[in-house]
Formats: C-alpha cells, sequence, structure tokens
C-alpha cells in the first residue's frame, strides 16, 4: 500500500486516490482547503488584533523608555508585505513569522510556472487563497504537496495562536470502522472525524455507512 506523503500522516492511499495519482490522502487534502478557506476570517481577527498596541519600557509619569508600536509585531508581521524575491539577511535580524501574503504568494507563483498561468487578478490574502484552493487537485499529484501541506498547516497554527483561536476537539461514542476502537475524535473547522489509534480519517457519509452494516448485523 502506498502511504500519503505528508508529515504526521501514515493513512494508506485509497485506492481510487493512487488511481488519481494523488501523493496525499483526501484528508489531508481537505485540511488545506479548510485552512485556505479560513483565510478571510483570520486576517478580519488578525488585523482587529493588530490594533492592540504594544508598549516598551516601564509605564509611570516619565513615560516610556521607547515610543508605542503601531501595533502588536507578531500580528504585525503575519498581515504586513512581504519580500517578492529572495530575502538576503547578513546580520541575523530579521525576526518573527512570514506574512500571510508571502507564504500563499510564493506558492501561487509555483502554481502559476508549473501550469503557465496568469495568477489572480489581485495579490491580497483573501484572492489567494481562493485562487489557490482549485488546484489543489492537481497540486496533489506533485512531488512538493507535502511541503505546500506543512506550510499551510504552520501558518494556520501561528493564526490560531495569535489570535488565541480555541479549537476544540471533542470524542465521538462510536467504534471506528477501521480499528473498532472508541477513539474517534472530531475538531473544530476538520472536515472529517479522525481515529485517534489507527489515525485513519472518515467522512460522515463514510461512518453513516458502517454504522447502517453495523445496525445491519445486529439485527
Amino acid at each position: 500500500m502506498t502511504v500519503c506523503i505528508t508529515e504526521r500522516c501514515t493513512r494508506d492511499l485509497r485506492a481510487w486516490e493512487t488511481d488519481a495519482h494523488m501523493l496525499i490522502c483526501s484528508p489531508c487534502l481537505g485540511q488545506m482547503r479548510t485552512w485556505l478557506q479560513q483565510v478571510p476570517a483570520a486576517l478580519t481577527v488578525l488585523r482587529d488584533g493588530s490594533m492592540q498596541r504594544e508598549r516598551t519600557g516601564t509605564a509611570g509619569r516619565g513615560g516610556t523608555r521607547t515610543a508605542p508600536l503601531p501595533g502588536r509585531l507578531d500580528t504585525l508581521n503575519l498581515v504586513g508585505p512581504a519580500a517578492t524575491g529572495d530575502v538576503h539577511d547578513p546580520h541575523g535580524d530579521q525576526t518573527g513569522d512570514r506574512p500571510v501574503i508571502g507564504v500563499l504568494g510564493d506558492w501561487t507563483r509555483l502554481v502559476c510556472e508549473e501550469r503557465r498561468l496568469n495568477g489572480p487578478d489581485s495579490w491580497t490574502e483573501t484572492a489567494l487563497a481562493a485562487w489557490l484552493q482549485p488546484h489543489l487537485g492537481w497540486a496533489s499529484q506533485q512531488a512538493w504537496v507535502d511541503e505546500l501541506h506543512t506550510a499551510l498547516r504552520d501558518m494556520t497554527w501561528t493564526i490560531r495562536g495569535i489570535a488565541r483561536v480555541d479549537i476544540r476537539t471533542r470524542p465521538i461514542s462510536r467504534p471506528c470502522p477501521r480499528c473498532d476502537q472508541l477513539a474517534l475524535q472530531q475538531t473544530d473547522g476538520d472536515q472529517y472525524t479522525r481515529c485517534s489509534n489507527c489515525l485513519s480519517a472518515f467522512t460522515t457519509a463514510e461512518l453513516e455507512i458502517d454504522a447502517a452494516i453495523r445496525a445491519a448485523s445486529a439485527a
């Protein structure tokens, strides 16, 4: 069996996935689609958060040692502009996470180059995220798709960490269709129910089919 090539995933590819020349599984593909769909709302939260000014020095009658920054540095890093070419940092003073527009822009350029496309009309985070979504099926067949998955995952979790979005995971009280253990979990924003024991992922339709089979067997 061929295994999904994304980091931290050990799911075997289904026959229809290998027939479609996919190198990652459909749950991982669904994750990337979800992460891109969440970009517009995430940017709204981040930009609201960047208005919370961050101060350095000690407050008092004498004021602050340095002038207040125009926003939180971690947030400004993410919502700020990004260089379009290689960035050279001989002094090692470039810190913080890459801007969202830089992450999405790099992958948009790669897709454009390899598919000979023009890209989106507007070069904004929302436009880039929307433009990339219909190309994910093609991307799932490329050797670098695991790098794309990692980049989008890291970007999403960085956003969630700064925005302090509470992502909840809830246990599902039904046996796993694959290993039969009571280890199914559902996470907010995830299109799949996942098993913490065998690491399988299932759609709602797959779970309903399994439930019907179990009910018929018990009758």
